[in-house]
């Protein structure tokens, strides 16, 4: 199946060159230590064709040699793993209430970041806002001296399939920004790849793509903050982010869960984010907009309308997690967003009602792995930066 980060024409020699060096690429990062042996049993790729393809993707500064494999016979092979020392890539998340940049190097560590806590206002003004501060970033120790490979923008609304544009960011009150366009208008900015999507999908591909280990088939992201959205990833050498026809998919903070209920940001009522969602709790608990939601939740810890409230919420976590349980099936739920600082007091009822209801329909013991990111500042920026990644890989 198509996607992002598959190579766009088929039937030639440069398609299948990209093919090659992004399966090649991806079995180092999900298997560190291969020799080029290892490489051509696993992938299928003739030794010939992986001697080549290793060779240019070491001199370009994609991978380094290591050790040498010992073996019972024959020249022994030196172990491949991705060069984290010479590249990196930008990620930034424009949120809510603020701006957040991170430096990778190919291995996912975070380099250098930034975080400006100030809510941005009208595009224009936050895409220089972001120029100046992606500046500032380049300048950190140990980045200025590396290629950069582009730059991934991760954003609170759906972004089109068919254009990187900002459908709209309801907690802003966006509508169909191309904001790349308005970034490109900036000073001194890298060249490479640039990408704009969804925080949540940015979140996912990252968690999955930077997984420590075998990544699981499939992974579903819940960012739970001023909003509320989702991300779902899978595949192997070429990740799968699902968008559906108008980029929806994962908009499931607006999914009805409470027909005629509140009024949501969004025009409907009874949205999930009416329950669950910084706005709602600040209103529910009557917490300014500039005050710390997470310090007045846990400092009211003992009051009985806070406990109600937050467990009204954390069982429509638990209720979107059981759905998306149902509807796409994942093999790991994560959750993540500012809300995670809440701590027991949301995921508790979250994870007790998904805990209880997860295996209803199946009727076995059988259970679905929920990781929970405490957190998840810098999560969506650092998947954007795996998605410049995966992109380069393919084109490099």
């Amino acid at each position: 199946m198509h996607n992002a980060f598959t190579p766009h024409t088929s039937g030639d020699l440069n398609y299948l060159k990209s093919l090659n060096r992004s399966t090649i690429l991806s079995t180092v990062r999900r298997s560190p230590g291969l020799s080029r042996a290892d490489i051509a049993l696993r992938t299928g790729l003739t030794k010939a064709t992986v001697g080549s393809v290793v060779q240019a993707l070491v001199e370009r500064g994609w991978l380094r040699e290591g050790e040498l494999h010992s073996r019972g016979g024959g020249r022994p092979g030196r172990a491949l793993y991705l060069d984290g020392e010479r590249h990196c890539m930008l990620g930034a998340e424009v949120g809510v209430k603020g701006l957040r940049l991170v430096a990778c190097n190919l291995l996912g560590v975070v380099l250098a970041s930034i975080h400006q806590e100030e809510p941005p206002t009208d595009p224009a003004t936050t895409a220089k806002r972001l120029a100046a501060l992606l500046v500032q970033l380049r300048q950190a120790p140990g980045i200025a001296d590396r290629r950069c490979l582009g730059l991934g923008v991760a954003v609170p609304g759906p972004v089109s399939p068919k254009a990187p544009i900002l459908s709209l960011a309801p907690n802003l009150g966006w509508v169909d920004i191309d904001f790349l366009a308005l970034l490109r208008e900036q000073p001194d900015l890298p060249d490479g790849v640039w990408l704009l999507d969804n925080e949540a999908n940015a979140a996912a591909f990252g968690e999955f793509y930077f997984f420590e280990g075998v990544p699981p088939e499939s992974i579903a992201y819940i960012s739970a903050g001023s909003g509320i959205g989702c991300g779902v990833v899978s595949g192997e050498h070429f990740p799968l982010v699902p968008r559906g026809h108008q980029g929806l998919v994962g908009e499931i903070g607006h999914t009805v869960i409470q027909p005629g209920g509140a009024l949501c940001h969004c025009g409907n009522h009874g949205c999930a984010e009416t329950l669950v969602s910084g706005w709602a709790l600040r209103e529910a608990l009557h917490v300014d907009i500039d005050a710390s939601l997470s310090h007045a939740v846990l400092t009211r810890a003992e009051d009985g309308e806070v406990q109600a409230v937050m467990k009204r919420a954390g069982e429509a976590l638990g209720l979107l997690m059981l759905n998306l349980h149902h509807t796409l099936n994942p093999s790991m739920l994560i959750l993540g967003g500012s809300l995670m600082k809440l701590g027991e007091s949301l995921t508790g009822p979250a994870l007790a009602y998904f805990g209880t209801h997860q295996n209803d329909l199946l009727r076995q013991s059988q259970t679905v792995p929920v990781k929970v990111i405490g957190d998840s500042t810098y999560v969506a920026a650092r998947g954007a930066a795996a998605q410049v990644m995966a992109r380069a890989a393919i084109e490099v």
